[in-house]
């Protein structure tokens, strides 16, 4: 990410927070907006340049934060643990709370949402809780449900983090590299994580919706963009050969692609 960073700092469940963000694309408040919400390892500076690359392309302008506890925001505290409620808060109180404070119009302008994992999975709960506040969605490899296959890969991570240089690749993009990845590792081997869904909420998502997948995805199966679908029926599926839980990082002109004309063909729908 090469546009500057810049800090706002917010009051958050009874404490201050730091967030870290970037304006990228076009300047004009007026352009429609796209809001970036990383993975669960992920921040400002991991999503590189795809996140100016696609505004620059679709004419947008965009909005891209690290959550407290990654990149440059707030780190998570050392006896601080997640609750498998975490996205729920990410979605439906931090998220508002930063469009507000950044003098985003909801209302007016509803902005579109761009969530990768577990972003993609913040990107769903926000708009089964906003359905008029969203201009619509798109998601890459999100999470629905709980799967095996996503354990298994996450708790492979948990090794590599313990004896091998992950935590030191890590530090290039996190302040506190511990504060990201306990954060995200040790609430998803939670044994009560185990039967962590949303898929009840799902039927409250009003907005377009584009659900994207790698056939190759470690983390993730087919099952969690087809059972959005099974219960949106507009969703529009978007399965990606050779590609892995990053579609923006292995399939990125495919995905750039497909994004401009699903959000083309949805504006053009509703002038």
């Amino acid at each position: 990410m090469t546009t500057a960073v810049q800090f706002l700092h917010l009051q958050w469940q009874g404490r201050p927070v730091r967030i870290e963000y970037a304006w990228v694309g076009a300047t004009d408040p007026g352009t429609p907006l796209l809001v970036f919400l990383h993975e669960g390892l992920g921040s400002v500076a991991m999503w590189r340049d795809f996140p100016a690359q696609l505004c620059t392309r679709a004419g947008l302008r965009g909005l891209v934060y690290s959550r407290p506890g990654y990149g440059r925001s707030t780190p998570r505290t050392p006896d601080e643990a997640w609750g498998p409620d975490f996205m729920h808060h990410q979605a439906q109180e931090l998220l508002p709370l930063l469009l507000q404070a950044l003098e985003v119009d909801t209302r007016q302008q509803p902005p579109w949402l761009l969530g990768h994992s577990d972003g993609g999975s913040i990107a769903l709960l926000h708009a089964a809780a906003f359905p008029e506040q969203v201009a619509g969605a798109i998601v890459l490899a999100p999470h629905i449900l709980v799967e095996e296959l996503s354990l298994s890969s996450i708790a492979r991570a948990r090794e590599a983090y313990l004896h091998s240089p992950l935590r030191e690749r890590l530090a290039r993009f996190h302040d506190d590299p511990d504060s990201a990845f306990w954060g995200w590792n040790n609430i998803w081997l939670a044994p009560e994580f185990r039967h962590w869904s949303i898929e009840a909420t799902l039927p409250d998502i009003r907005c377009p919706l584009l659900a994207v997948q790698g056939l190759d995805d470690e983390y993730g199966t087919l099952e969690q963009i087809r059972g959005i679908q099974r219960r949106l029926p507009h969703t529009q599926l978007l399965e990606l050969p050779q590609c892995g839980h990053s579609p923006h990082r292995d399939q990125a002109e495919t995905l750039m692609q497909a994004v401009v004309e699903f959000m083309e063909a949805n504006a053009r729908a509703a002038s």
